[in-house]
């Protein structure tokens, strides 16, 4: 039997993500909830549905959640590692109010969140932290005890999460043809935001042009080629670019987006493209559609060798790195001086977001944050 990890205080795990349809009558359900408050009509999401239809009406998050469930629950077994891991979506079941109401039912006090978004923005974090006051709010309605609730730091850096990613470059390229392999341009892609979202993901002063989010994936998108030039020996050309906007024209997003930019490298003559969505934790929906239906068509329609390479998903790495995270954070809990693991020129992100970190347009309650009513 393996040593026991310490993960006092925490004694549950929580696995928030995104939640996703699993069948055609559940997508405008899901879109309604994914847009509540936004006034789109019914018609409208129904439009926006089709990527999902074209899916059978099954969104692939939910069993890639399962899976990456699976793995941490092997990894803590294997390791000795005794935290309870649960599993709560935003936008779809299960529910995460309802997750917080069994966790509280079975006596869970100290919480950690795993969020399934690597980076800071509002999107990717501040929005989970506002869910999460959100559910807390409802069960103190309820009468019920609440539990202290903390989240796991930004992970984006850490090994766990980006040797995987660069095994996945690594194989998109040696599955190219031999004769564009060599100069083929690898195009990092990550969700596009509205760039004045990106720029309160961390002061523009200290991070540049796009605030924390784009500095953080522009620090991995480093790691990966420079990974790639040390073992393949070929110093291939990159660019981080952007997929799956959504929002309004006049309103302007970061960009390239991943369809322009692959006309743009057919244009200047670049032989092939490896796309690496190291923005997504996992294979879903904006992943298939976005990368592997779209930009694959219109690369198709260039002429234009691509390959995609694979997200994190449930690697056994991952899975290790979300148990050194717990292990590093339950060790911060308890007063000890710890290490952080970090890859890269950023170091390792804060544990407690700070006050006022990645802001709504609306001002609204966020937990585990230095500025939760939480505490």
């Amino acid at each position: 039997m393996p040593d026991a990890l310490d993960a006092t205080p925490y004694d549950a795990l929580l696995l928030l993500s995104f939640g996703g349809p699993e069948g055609p009558d559940d997508v405008v359900p899901f879109l309604e909830n994914v847009t509540r408050g936004r006034g789109i009509p019914k018609e409208r999401l129904k439009e926006v549905g089709q990527h999902y239809f074209l899916f059978g009406g099954v969104s692939p998050i939910n069993d890639q959640n399962r899976a990456l469930l699976d793995a941490l629950r092997k990894d803590f077994a294997e390791h000795g590692l005794d935290l309870p891991v649960y599993w709560g979506n935003r936008n779809w079941a299960p529910y995460l109010t309802d997750t917080l109401r069994e966790m509280v039912a079975d006596g869970r006090r100290r919480i950690l969140v795993l969020a399934t978004s690597a980076y800071a923005s509002y999107s990717g974090c501040r929005q989970y932290r506002e869910n999460l006051a959100d559910a807390l709010a409802t069960l103190e309605a309820e009468g019920l005890e609440l539990p202290r609730v903390d989240k796991l730091r930004h992970y984006f850096n850490h090994p766990g999460f980006v040797e995987p990613m660069i095994d996945g470059v690594l194989r998109s390229l040696a599955d190219l043809p031999e004769d564009v392999r060599a100069g083929a341009r690898i195009a990092f892609t990550t969700h596009s935001v509205p760039t004045s979202a990106a720029d309160t993901s961390g002061p523009v002063e200290v991070h540049g042009e796009g605030g924390a989010y784009v500095e953080q994936h522009l620090d991995v998108a480093q790691l990966i080629a420079d990974a790639v030039r040390e073992r393949t020996g070929i110093d291939h050309p990159w660019r981080l670019v952007y997929q799956s906007r959504s929002g309004a024209p006049h309103i302007p997003w970061l960009e390239p987006d991943i369809c322009d930019h692959l006309e743009e490298a057919h244009t200047q003559g670049v032989p092939a493209v490896v796309m690496a969505p190291i923005g997504f934790v996992s294979d879903h929906m904006e992943v298939l559609y976005d990368l592997d239906t779209e930009a694959k068509a219109k690369a198709e329609e260039l002429g234009l060798p691509v390959r995609r390479s694979a997200t994190v998903g449930a690697d056994p790495r991952f899975a290790a790195a979300v148990r050194e995270l717990i292990t590093e954070r339950a060790a911060v809990e308890r007063g000890q001086e710890v290490t952080p693991c970090a890859l890269g020129a950023l170091g390792p992100s804060y544990n407690l977001c700070p006050v006022g970190c990645c802001p709504a347009r609306a001002p609204h309650p966020a937990a585990a944050g230095a500025d939760s009513p939480y505490a």
